[in-house]
C-alpha cells in the first residue's frame, strides 16, 4: 500500500491502508459480508492497474530492439521510422477514426493511417521522441491490439475472427428458426384462437430460446459498444446493442408479468441478419486485402532507369523519383505510374481493371 495513505479499512483486527476509495469500499464490503477469510487465505496481493500496465509495457518493449525491427521497420531520413501493423478489433469506420485520432495526437508520431479493408496500419514516427512500444501500448489502451504486419499472422487472425463469427451465427440462425416457428403459432393463434395457458407457455419457450442468442451471439455487438463507451465515443455497435437489449428486456418483462407483447422473433432475426452481414463483410474485406497484397507483389523490386547519357542503370524500384525515365522490356512489370514517351506494347492490367484483354499502350 502507498505510504501515508488516508484510506483505511479494518481488516483481520487491524486498520490497513488502502490505495484509493474504491479499494476501501471493496474491502469494507468483503468484511461486512463475512468474507474476511479472503485476506487470510490469499497468497499474493491483487494486481493493480499500474502493475498491469507496467507488465504490458515491458512485453511490448521487445519491439524496440533493433534486431526485432529489422523485419518490419524501415529507416527513413534522420531518426524517422516507418512500419506496417495489423490491428485487431476493427469492426467499423468509427474504429478507424478513433485509432487514427488517438495515435496521431501522440508526440513524435508523424503519420498514422488505417486501411479498413485490410486492417493494416501504416505508422511513421520520430524515434527520438517516441518508441514503437509506446505507440503499440497507446493502441492497446483504447481496446485494440496491434502487432507487426505478417501475412501469415494476418491470415490466422482472419481465420480466428471468421471461426468465432460463424459459431455465433450458427447459434443465432439455429435458435432463430425455432423462435420463428413459435412466433408463427402465436400469430395464427391471434386470428384462429389459442388457449391463454398455451400462449403463455410459448412465451416462456421463446424467452428461454432467445437468451443464448442475446448473451452469446450478441457479444459481437456488445463488446465493441462497451469499448466505445469507455472511450466516450459512439460507434455503430452502440445503437445496435441498445436495440437488442431494449427489445429483449421489454419482451422478458412482458413474459414475467404476463402482459404486453413480446418481440423475441424480431430480436433473434435482427442478430442473425446482422451477424450474416458482418460475416459477408469480413470475407469481402479479406478478399480485398488479398487483392491488394497481390498488387503489391506484382511491383518489381528492380527498375531500369535511363540515365542522362543514355545508359541503363538497374536500381531498386522504390528509389525512383518523379521525372525519371524507365526502360520497360518485353515481359517486365511496370515499376511505377508513368507516361509512355517512346515505343508501343500491350499491358495486362487485369488486376486493376478486371479485363482479361491486354491494353495497348503508346505515346
Amino acid at each position: 500500500m502507498p505510504p501515508g495513505s488516508t484510506f483505511r479499512s479494518h481488516v483481520l483486527g487491524e486498520d490497513r491502508p488502502m490505495c484509493c476509495p474504491g479499494c476501501q469500499a471493496v474491502a469494507d464490503a468483503i468484511v461486512e459480508n463475512g468474507m474476511e477469510d479472503y485476506y487470510r487465505h490469499r497468497t499474493e496481493p491483487g494486481v493493480r492497474p499500474a502493475d498491469n500496465m507496467s507488465r504490458i509495457l515491458e512485453e511490448l518493449s521487445v519491439y524496440d530492439r533493433p534486431e526485432m525491427q529489422k523485419s518490419f521497420v524501415a529507416n527513413r531520413e534522420g531518426d524517422t521510422r516507418e512500419a506496417s501493423l495489423i490491428l485487431e478489433g476493427i469492426v467499423c469506420s468509427a474504429c478507424v477514426w478513433l485509432t487514427e485520432r488517438h495515435v496521431r495526437q501522440l508526440p513524435g508520431v508523424i503519420s498514422f493511417s488505417v486501411n479498413f479493408s485490410t486492417h493494416r496500419a501504416q505508422v511513421s514516427w520520430d524515434n527520438r521522441q517516441i518508441k514503437l512500444s509506446e505507440i503499440l501500448h497507446a493502441i492497446a489502451a483504447i481496446g485494440y491490439r496491434a502487432h507487426p504486419y505478417d501475412p501469415n499472422r494476418q491470415d490466422r487472425v482472419f481465420k480466428r475472427e471468421r471461426h468465432l463469427l460463424m459459431q455465433r451465427l450458427a447459434v443465432a440462425g439455429l435458435v432463430y428458426l425455432q423462435v420463428m416457428m413459435i412466433s408463427m403459432a402465436l400469430y395464427f393463434g391471434d386470428y384462429l384462437g389459442i388457449n391463454d395457458q398455451l400462449r403463455y407457455f410459448f412465451w416462456w419457450v421463446s424467452l428461454i430460446l432467445s437468451t443464448p442468442i442475446v448473451l452469446y451471439s450478441g457479444q459481437a455487438f456488445f463488446k465493441p459498444a462497451w469499448r466505445d463507451l469507455k472511450q466516450k465515443q459512439v460507434g455503430m455497435d452502440l445503437p445496435v446493442s441498445l436495440s437488442i437489449i431494449l427489445a429483449y428486456a421489454g419482451s422478458a418483462w412482458a413474459v414475467i408479468t404476463n402482459s404486453g407483447h413480446i418481440y423475441f422473433d424480431s430480436v433473434t432475426m435482427f442478430i442473425a441478419l446482422l451477424l450474416g452481414g458482418r460475416l459477408l463483410e469480413l470475407s469481402a474485406r479479406h478478399k480485398a486485402g488479398e487483392m491488394s497484397e497481390s498488387l503489391t507483389r506484382l511491383v518489381p523490386a528492380v527498375a531500369h532507369r535511363i540515365e542522362p547519357d543514355g545508359s541503363v542503370l538497374a536500381i531498386p524500384a522504390f528509389d525512383l523519383v518523379e521525372g525519371d525515365r524507365v526502360l520497360i522490356r518485353p515481359g517486365d512489370a511496370v515499376p511505377a505510374d508513368g507516361v509512355v514517351h517512346e515505343g508501343e506494347s500491350s499491358v495486362n492490367a487485369a488486376m486493376l481493371t478486371g479485363e482479361s484483354v491486354p491494353e495497348s499502350k503508346y505515346p
